[in-house]
């Protein structure tokens, strides 16, 4: 996707940055700073923009963060197996079954047996939740390009405070220098 470029070209110049920020830090200096560490920085940007989503899909939809991403997991796949909403979203099968439950009481969501494997249930989003994930994905995919492309609403700040390179920027600023 094009419109990926400029921040994955971002994410790498700020990977390259901290690359060198880690190679001035002295041997004589054994611990680690979390704020700092890079994993926990991307945990958490990814945890924040997350959220972020979740705001549309909670208080529109009623769908909470597992809901949606088994929503979102079989809606674009078309069809799929608990099995493969686990490995794909790396939620644990318990927070997956519960979200299908859910999701399958609301009539959202059907199971159908698999013909090669009947042991194996297919899912499926029934009629209303295709329609709710048609209403759903175009907002969520706004909702993201803002964020990641750093639009301004109005009332914003100008200093990329609200996009992912001011979010990725706080998380690492609580140490002075390195």
């Amino acid at each position: 996707m094009g419109s990926d470029l400029p921040i994955m070209a971002y994410i790498v110049a700020h990977a390259t940055v901290l690359e060198s920020t880690l190679r001035a830090r002295s041997l004589a200096e054994p611990a680690l700073y979390l704020p700092g560490f890079v994993p926990f920085r991307l945990n958490r940007l990814a945890a924040e923009l997350s959220n972020h989503l979740s705001e549309i899909y909670r208080a529109r939809f009623g769908l909470e963060i597992p809901e949606w991403r088994v929503v979102a997991t079989v809606g674009s796949e078309h069809g799929c197996t608990a099995q493969h909403i686990a490995a794909s979203t790396r939620m644990h099968k318990t927070r997956v079954s519960r979200a299908i439950a859910n999701l399958a009481k609301r009539g959202l969501i059907e199971r159908a047996s698999n013909s090669g494997d009947r042991r194996e249930m297919q899912l499926r989003l029934t009629r209303a939740g295709r329609r709710l994930y048609s209403e759903l994905v175009p907002l969520a995919l706004e909702r993201e390009r803002d964020r990641l492309l750093g639009r301004r609403r109005a009332g914003a700040r100008p200093d990329h405070s609200g996009d992912v390179r001011g979010r990725l920027q706080e998380h690492g600023t609580a140490r002075k220098s390195v």
